[in-house]
């Protein structure tokens, strides 16, 4: 088996009993990439030598006999919305084109103290908004699994560098399923943590209530993890919790026995393809086998869910957005006739049409008139879902849904019709309104090898619930580490 089809934690046993230098680890996590790259498109922005220095530095700890954390010298790759101090952090937008933050978000000071080795920015809808990854300003993403499908979106590049083996893991964000559809449609895991447990600091604001950095890996065990680096308070995020947080690698137990699943009724009905809905309810018929009690439960207030995410996502994305004006930082109109024009300029000819489309119905739903009619009504809707929720995690521990309605589409296929796009959201919106715990994990292939990806969702701050079941399902499946190309 080569380096590139392993997992980050038999990578990291390979580092500890040094079988293999992190410098050598980089060094085949490059080499892939310059055989799969081409085709698949996955980075914006390769980081070779700023990789090496920093699995040098880790080897040299290691050989001075230092204790290391489980991931350091672990390649992993970093979505393009998070800042980087002094590497191009382009949010793929031609806005933020040529732009080198001069500080980390604080992920990256937890990956670096970590001890793991970042190869570089992978692509992305412009500012996360979109789910194919084909609102890149910069490049076109290919799914490892078939190159003319989409790999989802918006953290597209992100899950295709791990599915095509140019990484073990990776950081992608997730504001409305950003981590979870893209998981899905590259046969890889995917963890949407709960709110405020991991810092948002330095991620590039699109909708700031909504907004969760995450991982991606090839197995459950990667996923926890990733997350342990990646959770924690921050006082530099105002909606970071402060709590401590348990080991979720160190609490992993597949013994489910007694488990609650919940499968919510309304998300196995009209829209949904018949292969997705038969591979997440074979899913749900192996959790049986493991002992777990599977039950029917129902969150009425789900067919909601979509337009309030929209409402309430747009509204945010154009007052953060704002802050693109062609003035302090970011691309500049060369010729306008005063202030305004500068604005209006700087800001058509570097936002993508679905940025503008977005900002644009984010102001409307803001405007004096329709505040009111659309977002107050959209933040009421909001707290009714949670309750929802709520009153689901009464009866059941876990609730088990699909991802999206459909596996992978051709690239191309749904650009021409937003309202069809967005539709691809309407598993996964439901959570980040409710603040809550999702991960993603295969469950099979359609007819056309293509990958089909069932959501676990978990109450508040119960990760460790979705890394168990997630567990239990991978081992009984052999569902994992699955890589294409």
């Amino acid at each position: 088996m080569e380096l590139y089809q392993k997992t980050a934690a038999e990578l990291s046993a390979m580092l500890k009993n040094k079988e293999v230098s992190s410098v050598e680890l980089t060094k085949a996590a490059f080499a892939r990439t310059a055989a799969v790259e081409d085709k698949v498109g996955a980075y914006i922005t390769l980081t070779e030598e700023h990789a090496l220095e920093t699995a040098a530095a880790i080897d040299a700890k290691r050989a001075a006999g230092e204790e290391l954390a489980p991931l350091a010298g672990v390649p992993v790759s970093v979505k393009d919305n998070i800042c980087t101090k002094g590497i191009r952090t382009t949010c793929a937008s031609r806005m933020l084109e040529n732009f080198q933050p001069p500080y980390n978000a604080t992920v990256m000071n937890r990956l670096h103290d970590a001890g793991l080795v970042m190869t570089g920015k992978t692509n992305l809808d412009e500012f996360a908004m979109g789910s194919s990854c084909e609102n890149s300003a910069l490049q076109k993403t290919h799914n490892p699994h078939n190159l003319e499908r989409v790999t989802g979106g918006s953290s597209g590049g992100a899950a295709a560098s791990v599915a095509a083996g140019e990484v073990s893991i990776a950081l992608g964000s997730d504001t409305g399923g950003s981590i979870r559809q893209p998981a899905s449609f590259c046969g890889v895991v995917g963890l949407k943590p709960t709110y405020g447990t991991v810092s948002r600091y330095g991620l590039v604001a699109f909708a700031s209530s909504l907004d969760q950095i995450g991982p991606f890996a090839r197995s459950v065990e990667d996923a926890a993890l990733l997350t342990d680096v990646l959770r924690g308070y921050d006082k530099m995020d105002s909606t970071s919790y402060p709590r401590e947080y348990d080991s979720l690698h160190a609490g992993m137990n597949a013994d489910i026995k007694g488990m609650k699943i919940g499968l919510p009724k309304e998300y196995f009905g009209e829209g949904i393809s018949e292969e997705v809905s038969k591979a997440v309810l074979a899913a749900a018929e192996t959790y049986k086998q493991l002992g777990a009690e599977v039950v029917e439960i129902s969150l009425p207030l789900s067919k909601y869910a979509l337009p309030i995410y929209y409402i309430l996502s747009s509204a945010e994305a154009s007052s953060n957005l704002a802050r693109f004006d062609g003035v302090k930082y970011g691309y500049r109109a060369e010729k306008f006739d005063g202030i305004i024009d500068l604005y209006v300029k700087s800001r058509s000819e570097a936002f993508g049409q679905e940025v503008q489309r977005r900002i644009m119905l984010g102001t409307y739903v803001l405007s004096s008139g329709y505040y009111d009619a659309y977002y107050k009504k959209a933040r009421a809707a909001q707290r009714a879902i949670r309750a929802d929720y709520n009153k689901a995690f009464e009866q059941v521990d876990v609730i088990m849904t699909p991802v999206a309605p459909t596996t992978a589409y051709k690239i191309g296929e749904k650009t021409s019709d937003p309202l069809q796009m967005y539709m691809g959201d309407i598993c996964t919106v439901s959570v980040n309104i409710a603040g809550l715990p999702a991960m993603v994990q295969p469950c099979g292939f359609d007819a056309n090898k293509l990958p089909i990806g069932m959501q676990l969702i978990g109450p508040r701050f119960g990760e460790q619930k979705l890394i168990n079941a997630g567990l239990a399902y991978e081992k009984a499946s052999g569902l994992s580490n699955i890589v294409a190309l």
